[in-house]
């Protein structure tokens, strides 16, 4: 019997087990994914709404048991558990309330007597979703793909399965079409045989540049629709007219909520020289503030790294890093899983804190020499997903981030996605966009009708 296991990665615990299916259950579940697709893509949008509506309310009203659950089973901190359930709930409710305006027939102006374009369903949607975020991750996509008229068949990461089956509860508690939305316990060598089915027609994929590349590589061997969401090394430009305190304090907080373990994480601070010092040292003074610990308990303010391989590989990119001339001014060490929020100075291109993306607590200090330096450092890395830019000159700010080369780009804030602005990156970081009204469009058929005399 193949399994996976879900451990407690603060104290290595077991919190359960959960067997994998096998051919004739996922060959089921394909099965109704196609019979629930039937009926879910003549549904009015009013039905479709409700679900949402109550989707969220249930979230909601559940949202200390489900932040429990995420907290246990991957290791954030209670406090960022709530937050995110309180996001999901968010989108639900947004996509519920704007998404029939956003699939409405667009008239346009041809040579027929009438033309438009609809926007229609395509079928099932397979989506592949990391740990990080367990509920975000998942709610991201399947808001807007469930609006749409789309049924849902999730992947989740083997470490967050508990959060999978919940997720799946919460849809058929709502009451939700039989097979509208499915969990799949499987693991990655039944990828291509759910891909190539007939009723998928759309992969969605959030993780790794290597997990990236090789589910796209499927999804063009079977000519499937795909977006993918993968890695950042985002920079954050700190400029000599920049309020440092405030600069610093956000910039803690991206690089370390969620134990570093975020994509859009600010991860390379490119700081002008002659503010650097001042600037470094309001970051050790907020490093000192962490309290690193039990997620479950509340004054912990930031938990272990997920799983130890991967605290593990965090640890020897820092290694190297070292090696080749960066210096550890505060933190560096590693306990299990319990890596100490890390700022590494002296930080040059070649080095893996500055080419590769550190899932992980540890920012990368840069000294640029003027602006110019700092948007070419900022774009000389392989990723392009955000980047922020602080200055008190906002023309100057949108001038720079017009420079950058990244799907989003925040000026004196926290890059965040947000269920209004499309949400997605360039480069190695991936293509196609999730969220507001273009994440929306990805998996329709975008329809050309023409109609003359």
């Amino acid at each position: 019997m193949r399994i996976f296991k879900s451990i407690n990665p603060f104290n290595q615990s077991l919190i359960a087990e959960h067997e994998l299916i096998n051919n004739g259950q996922i060959e089921n579940k394909l099965e109704r994914a196609e019979q629930a697709f039937e009926v879910w893509k003549i549904s009015p949008f009013s039905n479709r709404s409700e679900l949402l509506h109550r989707v969220a309310t249930k979230l909601r009203e559940n949202k200390e048991y489900y932040a429990s659950i995420i907290s246990l089973e991957m290791g954030k901190i209670l406090n960022e558990s709530r937050a995110e359930i309180e996001k999901c709930a968010l989108t639900c409710d947004y996509y519920a309330d704007h998404g029939e305006g956003f699939l409405k027939d667009e008239l346009i102006a041809s040579s027929a007597r009438k033309s438009l374009v609809s926007f229609q369903p395509i079928g099932a949607i397979f989506a592949i979703m990391p740990w990080n975020f367990p509920f975000w991750q998942v709610f991201r996509f399947a808001a807007p793909a469930t609006m749409t008229g789309n049924v849902i068949l999730l992947k989740h990461a083997p470490n967050v399965t508990c959060c999978a089956i919940e997720i799946e509860k919460i849809f058929k508690e709502c009451g939700a079409v039989e097979g509208l939305f499915q969990c799949l316990i499987v693991d990655i060598d039944v990828t291509e045989k759910i891909i190539a089915h007939n009723i998928v027609q759309g992969i969605t994929l959030t993780g790794s540049e290597f997990a990236g590349s090789s589910v796209a590589s499927l999804a063009g061997k079977h000519i499937k629709k795909s977006v993918m969401e993968l890695g950042g090394s985002d920079p954050l430009i700190v400029l000599e007219d920049a309020d440092l305190s405030k600069a610093a304090k956000i910039a803690l907080q991206s690089r370390m909520q969620n134990a570093g373990q975020s994509c859009i994480a600010a991860k390379r601070f490119i700081v002008l020289g002659k503010i650097k010092d001042a600037f470094l040292q309001k970051l050790i003074e907020g490093v000192q503030n962490i309290n690193q610990g039990n997620p479950l308990e509340e004054s912990t303010t930031m938990g272990p790294i997920a799983r130890q391989d991967l605290a593990e590989k965090l640890e020897n990119q820092q290694k190297v890093s070292i090696q080749d001339g960066a210096i550890v001014i505060t933190g560096g060490t590693r306990q299990l899983n319990n890596f100490q929020p890390t700022l590494l100075d002296h930080v040059q291109p070649g080095m893996p804190s500055f080419d590769e993306e550190l899932f992980g607590p540890i920012a990368s200090i840069i000294e640029a020499k003027n602006e110019r330096e700092a948007v070419s450092l900022a774009n000389r890395n392989r990723y392009g997903l955000g980047a922020s830019i602080w200055t008190k000159d906002q023309d100057r700010g949108l001038k720079l981030a017009r420079d950058i080369n990244a799907g989003n780009v925040f000026i004196n804030a926290l890059v965040k996605s947000d269920p209004r602005l499309p949400f997605g990156g360039i480069k190695k970081s991936g293509y196609g966009r999730e969220l507001s009204k273009y994440g929306m469009h990805e998996f329709t058929n975008i329809k050309s009708i023409f109609m003359d005399e």
